[in-house]
């Protein structure tokens, strides 16, 4: 005989514990990446700065990094929310309201970044 498990509220557990790790380590990279690149270079300009970004590949990792900073942000304010915020209209409206804002920062990257 199985017994059924009823589980109460959110379950995410395992998953976004990887999901933490996994975008810490991809922005870890990144800023590995980040940092090489700028010991690199002679000097520190403008134009250096703007020829850095200005490679598909650099723009592509700046991406990716976005993404992992965006995710990483919400699965963190996510967990917060669910364990300080008691009243389930208010922690709703709360993640609604940061996933507006990390959708609109993660857009405004992209147009920032795009346009190099």
């Amino acid at each position: 005989m199985t017994t059924k498990r009823i589980v109460v509220g959110a379950h995410y557990g395992q998953r976004d514990w990887l999901a933490q790790r996994f975008t810490a380590a991809t922005m870890a990279a990144y800023t590995l990446v980040l940092l090489g690149w700028l010991v690199a270079l002679p000097e520190l300009t403008y134009g250096s700065w703007a020829g850095m970004f200005a490679s598909a590949w650099m723009k592509v990792l700046t991406m990716l990094a976005l993404i992992a900073l965006a995710w990483h942000a919400w699965v963190g304010v996510r967990d917060i929310y669910m364990d300080y915020i008691k009243p389930t209209a208010l922690r709703l409206a709360l993640q609604v309201i940061t996933i507006v804002l990390l959708l609109g920062y993660a857009c405004w990257a992209v147009i920032i970044l795009w346009s190099v």
